[in-house]
């Protein structure tokens, strides 16, 4: 029997549905094709496509949706595009080839490749235990993103924790929840391709962050506020946050230096996990190099430089409780946090005069920089 060319309107319309759902096949190429079921009750109908893996001997088949704010030849073109995407995928052998199947799956291969990131912990407070951890990638849609956001915004964020262990809750701020669906907007990012505009399938569009939400980082601590912060702080997070006061790296990218990161022969520290992901390698004014070297002496390489008294590195759920402390013990502002050291820093170093483009490369650290550090160092 031939088949039909969806990409003629009248062909399409006048297409009846078959028997147990199956779709009308059109052929893209050996091997791939674009199906389109017709509805039973209303206009239009919903598109797939299928791949024959060779491999397997089996077609392997997925919902594209039925692209409803398109019209005209502008359904099959989008359908098509998005078919022959899918399928290169499954060809090259990409992650929906292989047992990925749900949002869950996702998520977990993404933490192989970004291990003790902070996406491990918004997606085990916020997906795994949640309904969308169990829809399967090829029938997720804008609709069931969206509920997940509404959870997400709902949910209340802990502000703090008293000496009793009762926690306290704050209403979740705009930026939070930008911040909390960066990670499954990534994890999914990496395995499925972006749906139609404007369509159920476009999923994409269902985690397009709050705009206006991220504010500057406005609160400052000047010398004598920062060095009564550290000396405020537990014995525990002291030599954490005494870092934070030397060196202008994200709190993230600090608590991940391990031993082997610091080379006490050359007074250099590798830096390998910031915001970019680009690996740089920064020499140590002699002070400073030798704080690092007391952090690291009898540690194995593979230890990490700060470490709590468990001997696991820091992180945002762990640094935060004894900051927060040490902040109410200092007798400083509230808001302050272990971002806020390293605006201050970042502002001594602008008021030295230092090229602005300088200290806010986030390739390298130069030697200019580290020099005016070496004089603004906490004592």
């Amino acid at each position: 029997m031939r088949m039909p060319d969806l990409s003629r309107i009248g062909d399409r319309e006048r297409l009846k549905p078959k028997s147990g759902d199956e779709p009308h096949w059109h052929r893209l190429r050996q091997g791939v094709y674009l199906g389109y079921r017709p509805s039973k009750k209303t206009d239009g109908g919903t598109w797939f496509a299928r791949f024959y893996d060779a491999d397997s001997n089996r077609n392997k088949r997925m919902r594209l949706g039925d692209y409803g704010t398109l019209t005209g030849h502008d359904v099959f073109k989008q359908a098509k595009t998005d078919a022959e995407a899918w399928a290169a995928t499954v060809e090259s052998g990409g992650e929906l080839a292989r047992d990925m199947v749900t949002v869950k799956d996702a998520c977990l291969a993404y933490l192989e490749e970004k291990p003790n990131s902070i996406a491990e912990g918004v997606f085990r407070r916020h997906v795994y235990d949640d309904p969308i951890a169990k829809v399967k990638l090829d029938k997720l849609r804008r609709h069931h993103l969206r509920s997940w956001r509404k959870r997400l915004e709902k949910a209340p964020a802990m502000l703090s924790r008293t000496r009793d262990g009762e926690k306290r809750w704050k209403e979740r701020a705009k930026s939070t929840v930008n911040r909390d669906m960066v990670p499954l907007r990534a994890a999914l990012g990496r395995v499925l391709m972006s749906g139609a505009p404007n369509t159920d399938a476009a999923w994409q569009e269902a985690l397009k962050p709050f705009k206006g939400a991220d504010k500057r980082r406005e609160l400052y601590l000047d010398k004598g506020e920062r060095k009564r912060l550290i000396d405020t702080a537990c014995e525990e997070v002291r030599p954490f946050l005494k870092a934070l006061c030397l060196l202008p790296l994200r709190p993230g990218s600090l608590a991940s230096l391990t031993g082997r990161d610091f080379d006490k022969r050359t007074r250099t520290l590798t830096i390998g996990k910031d915001k970019n992901g680009i690996p740089r390698q920064i020499s140590l004014p002699q002070v400073i190099a030798d704080f690092f070297a007391a952090q690291v002496k009898d540690k194995l390489p593979t230890e990490p430089v700060f470490s709590r008294n468990s001997g696991d590195a820091w992180n945002k759920d762990s640094w935060k409780n004894p900051i927060k402390t040490a902040v109410k013990g200092a007798n400083l502002p509230n808001a302050v946090s272990a971002y806020t050291l390293r605006h201050s820093i970042i502002t001594d170093l602008v008021r030295v005069r230092l090229p602005i483009l300088t200290v806010s490369s986030t390739r390298m650290i130069g030697v200019s920089v580290i020099s005016a550090l070496a004089s603004l160092r906490a004592d």
